[in-house]
């Protein structure tokens, strides 16, 4: 059994970017929202796709911006998009998928949750977290939890992380506090980069275990005093930015496994909106694939 988990939030970003505008019966732009399902469909029909959940950022603050004020907000976020993400929401419900809109927390914080949880169910074989996002690489382990990028068709695994990022999945927030992500607005330690931060959490892992004295580093890095001073001075700084790329795992998620099982769709529900938005292919194809 797979479990897979779906970054909702990138998802109406992606579809409000690559698919063609469209409104509905009265005139309302909905094509970011009516691409998402669609997407959602295309994922309902493969075959290995049986348990199905998928969160979204709500509201785009979270307990984050009372930690951080230069934390990522709503701020630029076109309008248009904004205005599809409870549409969105209700889309992916008609299509009887297990949604969660996060306000208090972050939609990452709810597939960190639910990949922990259902990693640790016996029936579950793999969970698979679809997003490229790199904060969300820390959920993975070993084979069992993976990262997929729907868009290139690549899998994320224990392997591919340290591959990629030169550190093991739990480094993952270690590293992106001395990095830095723009995306979520908090900048990282002065002079780390992604190169000197992997060779030297490739050897320490947590930040607290970086000797002081960069003469006592155990791991040959160009400009390692630099390193080293610019760590000291903004140590306080470096542990918030960890605060804030750690994906909590204690979201109150209500739902079991076998509620996440995918049983087809809300077929009035669906009905009701493919004929708003003049789309009744969506329910054809949700009722076949739920009838394999």
């Amino acid at each position: 059994m797979h479990v897979h988990l779906i970054d909702g939030t990138f998802e109406l970003f992606r579809a409000h970017y690559g698919s063609p505008p469209s409104t509905d019966a009265s005139g309302k732009e909905v094509g970011a929202a009516r691409g998402l399902a669609r997407s959602m469909l295309a994922l309902l029909g493969e075959r290995d796709v049986t348990h199905v959940a998928i969160a979204f950022d709500h509201v785009i603050e979270s307990f984050r911006n009372e930690l951080y004020p230069g934390y990522k907000t709503g701020e630029g976020i076109d309008p248009v998009l904004f205005a599809q993400f409870g549409l969105a929401e209700d889309a992916c419900r008609a299509l009887g998928v297990v949604t969660w809109p996060m306000i208090e927390f972050e939609c990452d914080d709810a597939l960190a949750t639910a990949a922990a949880r259902f990693a640790a169910a016996a029936p579950v074989e793999r969970v698979v977290v679809c997003s490229p996002d790199k904060d969300l690489a820390q959920c993975v382990q070993g084979d069992r939890v993976v990262c997929f990028d729907r868009i290139r068709r690549k899998r994320l695994d224990e392997r591919g992380v340290r591959e990629k990022f030169g550190v093991h999945p739990k480094s993952i927030p270690d590293w992106l506090a001395l990095v830095g992500d723009s995306a979520d607005g908090f900048p990282g330690v002065p002079r780390w980069g992604a190169k000197s931060a992997a060779a030297v959490l490739g050897t320490y892992e947590k930040l607290e275990a970086i000797p002081a004295d960069a003469n006592a580093w155990e791991v040959a890095v160009r400009g390692a005093p630099a390193l080293a001073a610019s760590l000291a001075e903004h140590r306080a700084d470096a542990f918030l930015f960890r605060q804030l790329a750690t994906l909590r795992t204690d979201v109150p998620l209500a739902e079991s496994l076998d509620d996440l099982r995918w049983r087809g769709p809300d077929v009035p529900a669906l009905t009701a909106l493919a004929e708003h938005w003049g789309d009744d292919a969506i329910v054809e194809r949700a009722t076949r694939f739920a009838r394999r």
